[in-house]
């Protein structure tokens, strides 16, 4: 019988034996949304930062060059390994790994200036606590930005999008629509400042290979993606080896 295991368990496992893929991934490491996390650190030299789900680092890597320090946060250790080794490389010596998850930050009140994060709410499970204790850790004032992918909102579109992570990734818990976005930011006491959509391209090779997702899974998304209906192969433009586009979004908001 398979034992059960947590969220957070799920989540360390799935990422943990992957933290070096993420490092190398071109998808995390480039992108028009991490250039606008990096101008807004621009815009804050003296910045104190939290990179929220830190991943691979790249955020961290690209803002610690600009402001005073960088914490880089994340449930796995494994990866927080690979960010430290890489920050030493690199000569950062600005840029702390701290461990633990987005639902309880072990930090003071009002103790950073940005909260940065790229690509990883998907994962949190309850994430209305996960932005009030963003919220709560930025100074009066202060700025975060969330950027993921996010659903289309219209509910076919949305299952299939789910779907279709949860296949590839059992941690996945969900992309939320922008208006659940603006709810969501709205109760936890931020102000929007801007909300700028884009589309990313998933190569379904490297896509699969970046989790190390099972055979079965793996013919199972193959399936999946070749009986999509027609609204969906439209949507999410998927080609004849499985690659497809997500809408994304990057939204940056400020503590009143």
């Amino acid at each position: 019988m398979t034992s059960l295991v947590s969220h957070d368990q799920a989540v360390d496992r799935q990422f943990g034996p992957r933290a070096a893929a993420y490092l190398s991934s071109a998808v995390h490491a480039q992108g028009a949304d991490l250039d606008q996390l990096a101008g807004l650190a621009r815009e804050h030299p003296g910045a104190r930062v939290l990179d929220l789900g830190c991943g691979g680092g790249h955020v961290s890597f690209q803002v610690a060059p600009c402001v005073a320090q960088v914490v880089a946060y994340d449930l796995s250790q494994p990866m927080l390994d690979v960010v430290a080794a890489e920050a030493a490389r690199r000569g950062l010596d600005n840029l702390a790994t701290r461990r633990g998850k987005a639902e309880r930050l072990p930090f003071a009140d009002g103790e950073f200036d940005l909260v940065l994060c790229r690509y990883s709410t998907h994962h949190w499970q309850d994430p209305g606590q996960a932005l009030r204790e963003a919220r709560r850790v930025l100074k009066p004032g202060g700025i975060a930005a969330f950027a993921d992918v996010v659903s289309p909102g219209e509910p076919l579109l949305d299952t299939w999008l789910q779907m279709l992570e949860v296949l590839r990734d059992n941690s996945h818990v969900r992309n939320y629509a922008v208006a659940e976005w603006l709810r969501l930011l709205a109760e936890a006491g931020f102000v929007l400042r801007s909300c700028t959509p884009r589309r990313i391209t998933l190569e379904f090779g490297s896509w699969v290979e970046r989790m190390r997702t099972p055979a079965a899974l793996v013919a199972a998304l193959r399936h999946m993606l070749a009986i999509a209906p027609e609204s969906v192969h439209r949507h999410y433009a998927i080609a004849q080896d499985g690659s497809f586009s997500s809408d994304t979004a990057t939204l940056v908001v400020q503590r009143d």
